[in-house]
């Protein structure tokens, strides 16, 4: 792959491109899909692909293509060259520095039979220990393979790994009741334990099957949330997208593009980006822009200290590039046991899974809670029936009452559960 990777930059530099790059990946997928509690499905996917972008007179080409053969090579550099001559002009394309290059190799032969007893495992002790839990959708692979990255300045990168996927999709049922459904997964570096207990499953699985009776809120109020780590998305991801990474930054958008080394959270916050955490298990040691992946403060302390910025998005405003892999976030411990977290709260909820629209440019967030509970007197009481709450997210990061000493991994984030106030509850 190295050799393909030097003669695509090789003909890429020949045909007229002034700067050149290429990424090839090339990995096995193996599978097992189990649906109404049977293996339904076992595949086997080889997977190929090849990404050149060329640099002519600023002008940027990039192909991609799927095989990996010399001609199929050859046509695709033509075409790239093609793409670059005919596009605009932009000053801000460009491709990273050599400072080191580096190969690495964990990548461990795939255990397909343990894969298959883990899976059948899980299956069993759903059965024993959830009655009331139906699996909707189950599926697990082992993904394995190698990743080049390579460019004209002199990088070359080469990544072989192995890791493992779970996913599961069920609900609560018991006879004409059911509860709303939920998913839960995680990247695997080994299959030393159940699928079980990676992550929150379990207590996920808990929850489902105890919300078969939820009730509606009956009245309007303000309160606190308790966000799980199984609810990512909603503040993490929403600050990522919004407020740190380059569209925002790029179209102007972002609250945040004038705030470098202010305080734009509570103090209790440390969001980064942690790919050198052996816990995070998913990806390559360099980032798509040719950069070796580096830990990235973006909130310490409260204090934003870095966007999450590629190479192209740092020229284009002006900011240092994060060189990074942004989805490989963690949020630091704080010093509360989650059980002080739910004791502290007079009225709130529980939120594991949040449903709306995407949130604007000024943070505003409506949508409905789901797979949650409600908190009455420092006590998690009843489930919910879908209930709508909004907030503001940049409020909401400084008015985070709580972090718990507890986090959950699931090989791609380490979060632990946040509480924050002044969010609105609309019941009936």
């Amino acid at each position: 792959m190295k050799d393909l990777a030097q003669y695509a930059l090789g003909a890429l530099k020949k045909a007229g491109a002034d700067k050149a790059s290429c990424s090839i990946s090339k990995g096995r997928k193996d599978e097992f899909n189990i649906e109404a509690n049977k293996f339904t499905l076992l595949r086997t996917v080889f997977t190929g692909s090849l990404q050149l972008k060329a640099l002519v007179g600023g002008r940027k080409g990039v192909v991609v293509i799927n095989k990996l053969e010399r001609e199929n090579i050859d046509e695709a550099v033509t075409n790239c060259i093609q793409l670059a001559k005919a596009a605009a002009p932009d000053e801000a394309e460009d491709i990273a520095p050599l400072v080191e290059n580096k190969d690495e190799n964990t990548r461990k032969e795939t255990d397909i039979d343990g894969l298959f007893s883990r899976s059948k495992e899980y299956l069993e002790q759903i059965k024993d220990e959830f009655p009331k839990i139906l699996i909707d959708g189950f599926s697990t692979y082992s993904n394995s393979g190698e990743v080049v990255y390579a460019n004209s300045n002199g990088v070359c990168f080469s990544c072989q790994k192995q890791y493992y996927y779970f996913n599961s999709m069920f609900v609560g049922k018991d006879g004409e009741k059911s509860s709303s459904f939920n998913y839960d997964g995680a990247y695997l570096a080994a299959l030393d334990k159940p699928f079980m207990d990676a992550g929150m499953h379990r207590r996920l699985l808990e929850e489902a099957q105890g919300s078969l009776n939820p009730r509606m809120v009956e009245e309007k109020f303000t309160g606190k949330i308790i966000v799980t780590p199984a609810c990512d998305d909603m503040l993490w991801d929403t600050l990522l997208g919004n407020f740190l990474s380059d569209r925002p930054l790029i179209e102007g958008t972002s609250r945040w593009k004038d705030a470098l080394d202010t305080a734009v959270a509570d103090k209790k916050l440390c969001f980064r980006a942690a790919p050198s955490n052996p816990l995070m298990v998913a990806e390559p040691f360099f980032t798509p822009d040719g950069f070796l992946a580096q830990d990235v403060d973006f909130i310490k302390d409260g204090v934003l200290k870095s966007f999450a910025l590629s190479l192209y998005g740092a020229n284009k405003v002006g900011k240092p590039c994060a060189k990074t892999h942004a989805s490989n976030f963690e949020v630091a411990a704080g010093d509360a046991s989650l059980a002080d977290m739910v004791k502290n709260t007079e009225r709130g909820i529980l939120l594991n899974r949040f449903s709306g629209g995407s949130p604007g440019a000024s943070g505003d967030v409506s949508g409905v809670a789901k797979n949650s509970f409600l908190i009455e007197n420092g006590q998690i009481t009843d489930a919910l029936q879908e209930t709508m709450i909004s907030f503001n997210i940049l409020e909401a990061i400084n008015n985070i009452t709580a972090i718990s000493r507890e986090r959950v991994a699931n090989g791609v984030t380490i979060l632990p559960w946040c509480c924050v106030d002044g969010v609105t509850v609309s019941g009936k």
